[in-house]
């Protein structure tokens, strides 16, 4: 397997920039997700390393060795893109077997390969189907075997699982995760799908407008958002958002207004905050608490309940705030929309972020994540 190193990657079309500087380093064996709103650059960048777009700028190494100018064929790379584009008349071993035929592989060891990538995706009971017999997710194995016969160093997949229905999808990334346990296989990983990427990624890359928002393992991500951007991107549903006024402030505690006028103090870094600042307060659905449990009580009433199962999404009107917010809820709760209700907030699990959408940095630290 391989490292992937990518040092101030730029590309332009006709002048217009679409990756802008990005700098990131992934390790042999890594599994990495980019992530991010449609546009932000994410296939782009992924069709840069596979050789598939020139680099306007910037240096790519694979394994140590620069390959801005090599072909795709000379990367050591494969890719598994949306499309299964399988050919109809072969079957799933010639399918699989068609590239290795074309770069004039001894059949004996085209035979080993496929054989070997078969039983590891489960497919050596169906290497004499044709594409038609095959359900979506088995013929996206078809695809990902078709790659594994290369042997490549990386493994680039481009969106594989978005022509697939929910649960065919929540089934392939149960394999893709198992197939690379099995392979130990740097693989790179584009999707918009931000359960996608917490689910299989080692390593998140959240990418916007072409820059790296943030990089970091899924949970760090999660519970130490570094801007606002990531923070309202990673997590669903989405993180609440609420317009706050500083009232004091210090290295280790910022007092902001909440409404009605009372004061919460929350355990961030005040560095760069002034007193009168107006701030965002962050607060995911699933971190509200009872009232007698929380820091900060809301009063209001239930615009709309989505009864999930397991648990409640409920959508409130509060008093003092603009729109409205979601709050998780118990499964088994009875809830009616117009009903007064009242859910609260602890301070450790509330984020601020500065005018410039840059995150205040949280004192406290997840006991299960950290110890």
């Amino acid at each position: 397997m391989a490292s992937v190193t990518l040092r101030n990657i730029c590309k332009s079309y006709d002048g217009v920039p679409i990756t802008r500087g990005i700098d990131l380093d992934i390790a042999d064996g890594e599994f990495v997700v980019f992530v991010g709103p449609s546009g932000c650059g994410k296939s782009t960048l992924l069709r840069l390393i596979a050789g598939l777009e020139d680099i306007t700028d910037g240096e790519l190494k694979i394994d140590g060795e620069r390959v801005n100018e090599r072909p795709p064929m000379d990367r050591s790379v494969g890719m598994v893109f949306q499309s299964y584009a399988l050919y109809p008349h072969m079957n799933v071993a010639e399918n699989m077997a068609f590239g290795l035929k074309l770069a004039k592989i001894d059949k004996a060891e085209i035979r080993r390969r496929v054989d070997a990538a078969a039983k590891i995706l489960q497919l050596d009971q169906m290497l004499d189907r044709k594409p038609k017999d095959l359900s979506g997710g088995q013929r996206q194995r078809v695809a990902i075997g078709r790659t594994m016969v290369r042997e490549p160093k990386v493994f680039l997949f481009d969106e594989p699982l978005s022509n697939l229905d929910a649960f065919l999808r929540v089934q392939m990334r149960i394999e893709i995760s198992r197939l690379h346990q099995r392979l130990k296989a740097t693989m790179i990983y584009v999707t918009h799908d931000q359960v996608e990427a917490m689910t299989l990624a080692d390593k998140i890359v959240v990418l916007n407008a072409g820059r790296i928002a943030q990089v970091g393992p899924p949970l760090e991500l999660y519970h130490y958002p570094q801007n606002q951007f990531v923070a309202g991107f990673i997590g669903s549903p989405q993180m609440n958002f609420l317009t706050v006024t500083v009232a004091s402030t210090s290295a280790d505690v910022v007092e902001v207004l909440m409404p009605g006028g009372s004061v919460l103090r929350l355990p961030v870094d005040g560095s760069g905050v002034d007193v009168g600042d107006t701030l965002t307060l962050g607060v995911r659905p699933e971190h509200f608490v009872a009232p007698e449990q929380a820091d900060f009580v809301f009063h209001g009433e239930v615009a709309v309940a989505e009864r999930l199962g397991d648990h409640n999404l409920l959508h409130l009107t509060l008093e003092g705030v603009e729109g409205m917010v979601a709050v998780a809820s118990d499964g088994n709760q009875r809830i009616a929309e117009g009903q007064a209700y009242a859910t609260g907030l602890r301070a450790n699990k509330c984020h601020l972020f500065r005018a410039d959408g840059q995150a205040c940095a949280r004192h406290y630290r997840e006991p299960a994540l950290f110890g």
